[in-house]
């Protein structure tokens, strides 16, 4: 009797439970088709085909001033972001060597030149003693060997002044470089720009025998240019004049816009990572872009503006489009969707797809605005859960 008791309670306890269920599938709201099916709506919008890389700003003009002299850096004329022009003085290295070596040649060339004056005098004394042992030669009042030794004298006295004169000549050159060197004691301006680097002190002694110390950099911030790295996954989808923007981390609400100049052939690796330079001008208007800030950069492979569009998970390609995966043509690429009408069931229709980024594609043909497609994969089947109207106990 007790067995018949507990197999008695067990049954009326499984008629409860399914009376319950048939209560709750029969008066709970099913909900209408649409939602079941996980549908969107088929909308105009704007869609950007983007890639993105991560990019250093640089000025597109700048210069490295260097010593060309050796020397005690005596005096700075300037400081970082000071604004110069073209031939502005920037700094002085100690002239006391250079000037002492100015001195000296100059000297060197008087005591050259006063001792050419003198072999001219010798040279017009030997033409003067020529001619006269010419006359009495003449007059058979002197000997050859007399005649002989006054043409050797004049000959020698030409010679002496000719290499007096060379010696004068390696002495000016030797003035002209020795003077150089005092003028680049004082650095002047290359061009145009401001101070962006100094990599000197006052004080310092610089070394220029080997390599040029670099002193400063002076840059034209007017208009900067951006190097982005660009990983090889993706440089095949850039191409010499494409739009391109990019945004900085401190004014990410500003957007920067350019055109796409070159790329670099040579690759950086890092971490076996291949990455390509790409690299584009900007203007800088107000100096508002500084140099070695990093840049977000968005190169826009295609673009879109109030096209229709859809999420990329109501498309299906089938294996003819999947042989045709490269960019789309004029015509697009083919795909199929699946789409919803009130009280009928979803129905395949071909449509014509555009530009895609990673959430939306543009529908150039196949489908009208206000239409509604379903959506495939995890997404769809989260929707059609809760568009059922099933309890989640009882899914």
């Amino acid at each position: 009797m007790v067995v018949s008791r507990q197999l008695f309670k067990k049954a009326v306890l499984v008629a409860a439970l399914v009376l319950i269920t048939l209560a709750v599938f029969q008066f709970w709201p099913s909900g209408s088709n649409e939602e079941a099916l996980a549908s969107v709506e088929v909308r105009r919008g704007n869609i950007e085909a983007l890639v993105t890389a991560t990019g250093v700003l640089q000025p597109r003009t700048y210069v490295d001033v260097g010593a060309q002299v050796s020397g005690q850096l005596e005096t700075l004329h300037v400081q970082v972001g000071d604004e110069v022009k073209q031939g502005d003085l920037l700094a002085e290295i100690d002239p006391t060597v250079y000037l002492a070596r100015v001195d000296g040649t100059r000297a060197q060339l008087r005591n050259q030149q006063a001792q050419l004056k003198d072999r001219k005098a010798q040279l017009t004394l030997a033409e003067i003693q020529l001619q006269r042992q010419k006359n009495l030669f003449a007059e058979d009042a002197t000997t050859r060997e007399a005649l002989q030794s006054a043409e050797a004298s004049l000959r020698s006295a030409e010679a002496q002044i000719e290499a007096l004169s060379a010696q004068i000549e390696q002495t000016q050159s030797t003035l002209r470089a020795e003077e150089a060197n005092l003028e680049y004691a004082k650095i002047y301006a290359p061009m145009d720009g401001t101070i962006v680097t100094i990599d000197a002190r006052q004080g310092q002694t610089l070394n220029a025998s080997q390599t040029t110390p670099i002193l400063m950099r002076i840059a034209d911030l007017d208009t900067m240019s951006v190097q982005a790295q660009v990983s090889e996954a993706d440089i095949g989808q850039l191409e010499a004049g494409m739009p391109v923007y990019f945004t900085t981390l401190g004014n990410q609400g500003r957007r920067w816009e350019g055109q796409l100049s070159r790329i670099e052939p040579t690759p950086l690796v890092e971490n076996n990572v291949v990455l390509y330079y790409a690299l584009f001008d900007v203007p800088n208007p107000g100096g508002r872009l500084l140099p070695q800030m990093t840049a977000q950069v968005f190169f826009v492979a295609g673009a879109a503006d109030d096209a229709l569009i859809v999420p990329v998970s109501a498309l299906r390609y089938g294996e003819r489009t999947q042989r045709n995966t490269e960019a789309a043509s004029g015509s697009g690429r083919s795909a199929t969707v699946s789409v919803v009408s009130p009280g009928a069931e979803p129905a395949l229709r071909e449509v014509r797809v555009g530009v895609t980024d990673r959430v939306h594609a543009e529908i150039l043909s196949g489908l009208s605005e206000g239409e509604r497609v379903l959506l495939s994969g995890p997404e769809s089947r989260n929707r059609r859960e809760q568009g059922s109207g099933i309890p989640r106990m009882f899914r």
